[in-house]
């Protein structure tokens, strides 16, 4: 059987500024496949700047259905960016969880929360308030992983990844602010690890 993955999000999940075979859906998909996981193709729904709310839309309109062994969500950092409380994140959020979950055929433990990265490390962060936009994307954060466990999905920790690496351009597209492919590979092990451990504890 030949599983299938929908991945949820923004410019951190289409990979903006870098070739499609190196966002992290796509490699995750490759490394579950060379790996004794079938796995199709990803089907993302992502656009660069799109909020909760945005994504949440964009589903309706498109009329997203269908079901999906594997389900992705990386949401949040426009919202973080354009100064919306994380108040109206946690409701908007909790919505798109569980919307993730029908996605998932009801089953919470396939679907994988992966954290906001910091993009307060960047050099497109240079002049402002690195030290504040840590402390709201861990707030962010914070409440997405409260979520995303209270519904029995999995949570996924990359961005101490982008913190570390931020210094290294090597990590980070052209534009300074995305990450690489390089940065995407981190995300992508780990994703895969956490696919596999799912399924091979027996949850089907």
């Amino acid at each position: 059987m030949t599983n299938t993955y929908l991945a949820l999000g923004d410019s951190y999940t289409i990979g903006e500024l870098v070739p499609m075979k190196d966002n992290f859906p796509h490699q995750t998909a490759v490394l579950l496949n060379n790996e004794h996981f079938p796995c199709a193709a990803p089907l993302i729904v992502a656009t660069t700047g799109w909020t909760t709310d945005e994504l949440a839309a964009a589903i309706r309109e498109r009329n997203i259905s269908g079901t999906y062994t594997i389900v992705s969500l990386l949401i949040g950092v426009n919202n973080q960016y354009r100064g919306r409380s994380v108040v109206d994140y946690r409701n908007e959020f909790e919505q798109l969880i569980t919307q993730a979950i029908a996605f998932a055929g009801g089953r919470p433990a396939h679907v994988f929360v992966l954290s906001i990265p910091d993009w307060g490390v960047t050099p497109f962060a240079e002049g402002k308030d690195r030290a504040q936009i840590a402390t709201e994307i861990d707030n962010y954060n914070a409440a997405c992983k409260e979520i995303a466990l209270a519904h029995g999905s999995r949570y996924i920790e990359i961005t101490e990844s982008t913190r570390t690496n931020a210094a290294d351009a090597t990590f980070l597209a052209e534009d300074g602010l995305h990450p690489s492919g390089k940065e995407y590979a981190v995300w992508a092990r780990r994703l895969a690890d956490e696919v596999k451990r799912e399924f091979n504890a027996g949850l089907k």
